[in-house]
């Protein structure tokens, strides 16, 4: 038997296949409905699962998805362009953008200059900005999840019966 590819190896794959336009996962998806039987297509089937695949840029940012869960978020909306910035995570019911920062391209003076530029877009234009360092979300997934959990449920919506 072949060796099969973890989880997260796969899901990396997917991700940098997309990234790089070699493969789109609704096409995937649809490509998979007629296999049935051939090794590995239950595995990419439960991964690109529409409930719950996201679509990431980097391994820090999918190490970061389930401690949003965690912390009770809805899926967000990753990939998109919000105040004239490609943001890593948005949830726009929420008003809520999230960055998680890596060393290779949050490092330099230039760099942190165009953050600070893009919190400072996301502020005027009304949304809250999280950012978290690779370290947090790698070491202190207990603090990023109760910051996350804290934050939502300040910018959730009220409803009918809720004390403000």
């Amino acid at each position: 038997m072949p060796p099969r590819l973890p989880t997260n190896q796969l899901e990396a794959a997917v991700n940098e296949a997309d990234k790089l336009d070699l493969v789109d996962p609704e096409a995937l998806r649809s490509a998979l409905n007629g296999l049935t039987g051939r090794r590995g297509v239950p595995a990419l089937r439960t991964l690109l699962d529409r409930r719950t695949f996201t679509l990431t840029a980097s391994g820090l940012e999918r190490l970061f998805l389930p401690i949003a869960r965690r912390a009770g978020l809805a899926k967000p909306l990753t990939r998109q362009v919000v105040n004239g910035f490609e943001v890593d995570f948005y949830w726009p019911d929420l008003g809520l953008v999230v960055e998680t920062d890596g060393l290779r391209y949050h490092r330099t003076p230039a760099q942190q200059a165009r953050d600070r530029l893009r919190d400072q877009a996301h502020t005027r234009g009304g949304l809250t900005q999280l950012r978290f360092t690779h370290s947090q979300v790698a070491y202190e997934a207990g603090y990023v999840e109760t910051t996350l959990a804290t934050v939502a449920r300040r910018l959730a919506p009220p409803w009918p019966g809720r004390l403000a």
